[in-house]
């Protein structure tokens, strides 16, 4: 079974209180390498079978129309993950 990831991030112009909370809850676990975080959302859609162009194209267009909100978010990744790396639980 393929499975293809769909990234979603704020909009840059798109205040996010996620991220500066956890930027300011860094240095009290001992973590000042950063110095700022935006905090997005990840799908991985399960397909039967090969992905192919279309489907790809499917995934692009779910991704636009449900998976984000385009008025404060933008899709930043489509992409197909290879599951040999990855266990079943």
């Amino acid at each position: 079974m393929a499975r293809i990831v769909v990234d979603v991030m704020p909009k840059p112009e798109i205040l996010d209180p996620q991220g500066k909370a956890i930027v300011r809850a860094f240095p009290h676990q001992g973590i000042t390498a950063f110095s700022g975080v935006r905090q997005g959302k990840r799908f991985e859609l399960e397909v039967d079978g090969e992905v192919t162009e279309e489907v790809l194209a499917t995934a692009r267009h779910a991704a636009e129309t449900m998976l984000s909100n385009p008025v404060i978010e933008d899709v930043v990744n489509v992409s197909v993950i290879d599951n040999s790396d990855s266990a079943e639980a």
